[in-house]
């Protein structure tokens, strides 16, 4: 398999650039942690490296580490902030894995015992729900 070449017009990328706006829940020099706008749970974050990647199959290593260490605080902090029961940690790579966003990016979503994800339908969430929920969010950092 080769791997398409990074495109710097993804919607993380803008992100990044201050082009497009994001409900941040925390910032460091290597990873960017935002509210999911088409959230499947409460609470639904995504984690992304700064520098540029695709995916899994292309990333630093270092980078990788970096994203996962982010994830690990987001996760514990939402999961305390929303009084969950778990998380779920996804990473898509490529289309065939599930790949929409083509900028390396891991999901965080809090979990409750008996309650199913909701489906990706590609409705965004309300804006304040959101901005509420990454407050949350940042006050369990």
């Amino acid at each position: 398999m080769t791997t398409p070449a990074y495109d710097d017009q993804n919607v993380f990328a803008k992100i990044l650039r201050g082009e497009l706006p994001c409900h941040k829940i925390y910032e460091d020099d290597k990873t960017l942690a935002f509210m999911d706008i088409m959230p499947r749970g409460d609470g639904h974050a995504l984690v992304i490296p700064k520098s540029p990647s695709r995916n899994i199959f292309d990333i630093d290593a270092s980078d990788m580490a970096a994203v996962m260490e982010t994830v690990q605080k987001v996760a514990r902090a939402a999961v305390k902030a929303f009084g969950a029961d778990g998380a779920t940690i996804q990473q898509f790579s490529e289309p065939a894995g599930g790949q929409i966003v083509f900028h390396t990016h891991v999901h965080v979503i809090p979990r409750f015992d008996g309650v199913k994800l909701r489906p990706h339908t590609g409705d965004m969430a309300d804006n304040e729900v959101l901005a509420e929920q990454a407050e949350k969010i940042r006050q369990a950092l």
